[in-house]
């Protein structure tokens, strides 16, 4: 079992460590009907006895984050931390998603429309709400019924808790729109059981909550039929005790042992998805392929070719330097990453894959490069670099929040 965070808690309790055992909309299409919801809406807060919950309100969007979203729900996790009538904080989605990741298509228009600094802003503040989950001071419970991709994974994942259910469905499938896995998940890819991170990574395939409970993503499990009951026990706890929440939810949820998806192709993973580069990945997976004649690496050859070769490349670079960097540094590097891909200096793959697969939707991106072996190593190293030496770092306060490893 490897261990995900040890969670530093405020001076009325000792320190808690927690077991890190282990079509596509992660980064959510929008509507033209949603992108101007009511603010004030979009984050509803419920609060309770001893604890406070932050639920992510934009349903038709599956719950994609905003900017203005990011801000908010740092500000309150801010207050709720500093209030010592808190004892413990929780955030759900409503309606069928928890969070389907950033919105991009509103992304897609910053960039096309010229603004650059909103666009910019708009990783900044999600990226630093996400160094906040990861470094609260109190006890946090994300409960994932439903969709929970990209960003979703990045605002919940660092938390003390993740509850999964059976309408859970997780996925990093941003090599689907040219981008690479963002949102701290260079941090906790690597961390999944043998080369399970880079498996997920580069394909964008979907988990299931039993399957994230069996790699450790998610803590607990449970029908999405006891979520009430199990919310309601939540409400009457009056509690700052990790240890007391960890048995409530143990105590109403249900024990799962996955075997069958994809932790039953563990051994396959490994041998594939353990090689030095993508070429060796694909070759690999290919003579599987045609040595087994098994669907499932034909299906898993067939998306290795469909994304977009930088991506591929990219992405695999960026999982395994974070398998030994911290959840600041990830995110940190994460950041210049990003920059470079609205910038399409390097390449347009992000915005053509957006539009491809979420505007208009022909499913056809045009790739450039077009294929893995016109992917130079120069243009995969200035993918890591700085945009200009001018530009700011991410500016995370890591003096006042220790990072975790």
């Amino acid at each position: 079992m490897l261990i995900f965070k040890e969670a530093a808690f405020s001076m009325r309790r000792r320190l808690h460590s927690y077991s890190f055992v282990g079509h596509y909309r992660g980064l959510c299409s929008l509507p033209d009907t949603v992108l101007n919801d009511d603010l004030d809406t979009q984050v509803l807060v419920e609060g309770n006895a001893w604890s406070r919950t932050a639920i992510l309100n934009r349903p038709s969007a599956l719950n994609a984050l905003n900017t203005s979203m990011s801000a908010r729900l740092q500000k309150l996790y801010q207050s709720w931390e500093n209030n010592p009538d808190i004892g413990f904080v929780a955030l759900k989605g409503s309606d069928r998603a928890f969070c389907a990741g950033g919105d991009i298509v509103s992304l897609y228009h910053m960039v096309n429309r010229g603004k650059m600094e909103e666009a910019k802003e708009f990783f900044r503040v999600a990226y630093t709400f996400m160094y906040s989950v990861s470094t609260y001071l109190k006890p946090h419970v994300a409960i994932l019924n439903g969709i929970t991709m990209g960003g979703g994974a990045g605002i919940s994942i660092p938390g003390t808790f993740r509850l999964a259910t059976d309408k859970t469905v997780f996925a990093t499938p941003e090599t689907l729109i040219g981008f690479h896995p963002d949102a701290g998940a260079s941090f906790y890819l690597p961390r999944l059981p043998g080369h399970l991170g880079e498996y997920l990574g580069l394909t964008g395939e979907k988990l299931s909550g039993e399957e994230m409970v069996g790699c450790g993503l998610a803590t607990h499990y449970s029908h999405s039929s006891r979520l009430q009951s199990i919310e309601e026990q939540l409400r009457k706890l009056v509690t700052d005790d990790p240890s007391v929440l960890e048995t409530t939810l143990g105590k109403y949820g249900e024990v799962v042992y996955p075997e069958k998806g994809v932790l039953s192709r563990i051994e396959m993973i490994d041998k594939c998805f353990g090689h030095d580069t993508v070429e060796e990945i694909i070759d690999a997976v290919e003579n599987e392929a045609a040595r087994t004649c098994d669907d499932w690496c034909t299906s898993t050859l067939k998306r290795l070719k469909e994304v977009s070769p930088l991506s591929l490349k990219v992405s695999l670079r960026s999982i395994r330097e974070g398998r030994f960097q911290t959840h600041d540094q990830c995110l940190a590097r994460e950041y210049r990453m990003s920059l470079q891909a609205i910038t399409t200096q390097i390449s347009g793959d992000f915005l053509e894959g957006i539009r491809a697969r979420v505007v208009e939707k022909d499913l056809a991106p045009k790739w450039d490069p077009p294929t893995v072996e016109q992917v130079s190593e120069d243009m995969v190293e200035q993918y890591f670099s700085r945009l200009r030496e001018c530009e700011p770092e991410l500016d995370l306060p890591t003096n006042l929040r220790e990072a975790f490893i």
